[in-house]
């Protein structure tokens, strides 16, 4: 009951944000900068709030499911089990993408004056030459407090798995341990329910902001563009939900009833993120065993990002056909699997399927600064690509849970 009036009063701050918004925007012009820049805090509070609590979530829940499974070779197999789903999914994603934008061409003859788009400068100038040293640095941490001040989820795993292995090795001397970060764990996802009525405002003010700024004349400017992006993630959620009726059958739908709000939430706000703490609470509801949930979900927003995967080729070949720059299919097979591995090296980072667009720009002779064509439109594209991320990612933790043999019914 809590679920639907939680579902319920989301949909209802969506609404009442984009009608505000609209508002601002046709009647109220010259208030729109002061407006956007205001009403999108209240977003910025909901995410912090829920931010505040993912590191902490993340290094006790792992930490625990590790320990507690005991048998190091149950935690080899999720791994590999995991992982596998992830990159073959990745793959999938990254080619679909590849050819849609091929297909429609969305880019080719398209008319934008570039001098009244939004400046990319502030993206181009966060944007790191992809190399091996950096992949290195962004996976591996130098410091547990460096990596949890930061929310790297993926520095966090690594120390959380050392950590749990080390822990499940000593034995009873390591039980006050475990009990210790069981209970922080359990406090945590007590504060996401709490957290999660501050939901409805977080998107209110989220949309408000967007649609006070780019107003609706945004989607007859860019009808192409976003046409082929929403085919585009329409057979991505047929590909997936496809493999998940395979693996789960009926009981997907229960899955997908489960994690509603979730998706809702990730669709309003444009962050996947945000909604971590409350996808592990509702995944362990449907059944997903605790421990596959805490060891595979982090890892998944890392290396399962399938809405940002797609929209990276996409975007990339996209800004390519408006400059009108030549693209083989080898050379086009080449930047997918060069985004295959830099893809990984920058999850995490706020905006970071454009960063990885800028970098894959700029290494295939596209001028990053075409970055700027897809920013106004950019904002109602994340919306779709972050409840994709969100979907792929409890699809692929209930599947290594039905594998593994302990998916509860």
């Amino acid at each position: 009951m809590k679920n639907n009036k939680l579902f319920i009063a989301i949909i209802i701050g969506l609404i009442l944000g984009i009608a505000f918004g609209g508002y601002i925007h046709e009647f109220h012009p010259k208030s729109i900068e002061g407006f956007s820049k205001n009403i999108k805090l209240l977003g910025t509070v909901f995410i912090r709030l829920v931010q505040m609590i993912i590191a902490p979530l993340v290094l006790s829940t792992l930490i625990v499911g590790i320990a507690k499974m005991g048998d190091m070779k149950m935690v080899g197999r999720v791994g590999a089990k995991a992982m596998a789903w992830f990159f073959t999914a990745s793959l999938v994603s990254l080619l679909l993408g590849l050819v849609l934008v091929n297909w429609m061409k969305p880019g080719v003859g398209l008319d934008i004056d570039m001098e009244n788009l939004s400046s990319a400068a502030d993206l181009v100038e966060k944007t790191q030459a992809f190399s091996l040293e950096e992949f290195v640095k962004h996976i591996v941490p130098k410091s547990l407090f460096e990596a949890l001040a930061t929310n790297e989820i993926l520095q966090i795993v690594i120390f959380s798995i050392f950590f749990g292995i080390a822990l499940s090795s000593i034995g009873k001397v390591g039980e006050p341990v475990i009990k210790a970060l069981d209970a922080i764990s359990h406090v945590v996802l007590k504060m996401v329910g709490y957290i999660m009525w501050v939901a409805p405002i977080g998107v209110f003010g989220s949309v408000a902001a967007a649609v006070s700024t780019y107003g609706f004349d945004i989607f007859s400017l860019y009808a192409n563009y976003l046409i082929a992006f929403v085919i585009g993630i329409a057979l991505l959620w047929v590909v997936l939900l496809s493999v998940g009726y395979a693996i789960l059958r009926n009981r997907l739908w229960t899955l997908l009833k489960r994690i509603k709000n979730p998706l809702l939430i990730a669709f309003s706000t444009t962050s996947s993120e945000a909604v971590f703490p409350k996808l592990t609470e509702e995944l362990e509801r449907f059944g997903c065993d605790n421990k596959i949930v805490s060891f595979t979900l982090p890892l998944g927003y890392s290396f399962n990002l399938d809405g940002s995967m797609m929209y990276m080729t996409f975007a990339s070949v996209f800004i390519a056909q408006v400059y009108g720059i030549d693209m083989p299919i080898e050379k086009q097979l080449t930047m997918l699997l060069v985004l295959m591995l830099t893809s990984k090296g920058v999850a995490g980072v706020p905006r970071a399927s454009l960063i990885v667009v800028v970098a894959t720009c700029s290494m295939f002779g596209i001028p990053p600064e075409g970055i700027a064509l897809i920013l106004p439109i950019d904002h109602f594209c994340d919306m779709a690509r972050s409840m994709t991320n969100v979907v792929g990612n409890a699809l692929a933790t209930s599947a290594v849970s039905k594998w593994e043999g302990k998916l509860r019914n």
